[in-house]
């Protein structure tokens, strides 16, 4: 049995990603087109009360996605992202961890319609996107429209590089008290500056406006009753 019924995208939204959409409309609707998001880290967690929106529970994908396919029977897998040596250092881990054939590996700097014609011809169940945001997500979508058979798309981030140890994990204590993103930032600052910092800033904002709007739209008052004349 396939893992799911049709094309579907599994993806995750964390605060980086909300400033992607607030700032690109190609990658809101990406986003929009994720079949199933999951909540990823402190910042939404924050925001969700905000805007009367449920919590949940915060599904980090690398240590959400390991997980998923350890429960899952043996499929066929593909995973598309990163760059070597990397890329075949994380599908190692996988094998170690999971029961998969593991029948496609493609670096993540590849047109979309190569890694189309790969799905098409090797039919995977499973295809892992590690591209990063909002790359991934966008090809997740043409993927999903392009296929025609059962396939889980998951759109994974970083997780082959962590798995590779190309990047390092914070220490359990500092992810269970939600500050990954601080430990990241210190081992790659010049990179996350931006993303962590100036994104905080822009979150922010986003989520004020959201909010405003909500409680406008909620404060309108209802429209009045059309009256036909008979």
């Amino acid at each position: 049995m396939s893992a799911v019924e049709r094309p579907t995208i599994l993806s995750f939204l964390n605060a980086h990603g909300v400033n992607l959409c607030a700032g690109s409309s190609a990658a809101w609707s990406a986003f929009r087109a994720s079949d199933v998001l999951l909540r990823d880290g402190v910042a939404l967690e924050t925001a969700l009360p905000w805007l009367d929106q449920p919590v949940g529970l915060n599904m980090n994908g690398t240590d959400f996605i390991p997980l998923l396919l350890r429960q899952l029977s043996p499929r066929r897998v593909a995973v598309y992202g990163t760059a070597a040596p990397w890329l075949d250092e994380g599908i190692e881990r996988l094998k170690e961890r999971t029961p998969h054939d593991y029948v496609d590996a493609q670096h993540g700097f590849h047109s979309v319609e190569h890694y189309i014609a790969r799905a098409r011809e090797l039919q995977p169940d499973v295809i892992i996107l590690a591209m990063g945001m909002p790359r991934q997500e966008e090809v997740a979508v043409q993927l999903k429209r392009a296929l025609d058979h059962k396939v889980l798309i998951v759109n994974g981030g970083a997780i082959i590089d962590f798995l590779a140890g190309r990047f390092t994990r914070a220490p359990a204590a500092v992810q269970r008290i939600g500050l990954e993103w601080a430990f990241r930032l210190v081992q790659e600052p010049r990179r996350l500056f931006r993303r962590y910092c100036v994104g905080a800033f822009g979150f922010a904002h986003t989520v004020m406006l959201m909010r405003r709007a909500a409680m406008r739209s909620s404060s309108a008052p209802a429209p009045a009753p059309m009256h036909k004349e008979l």
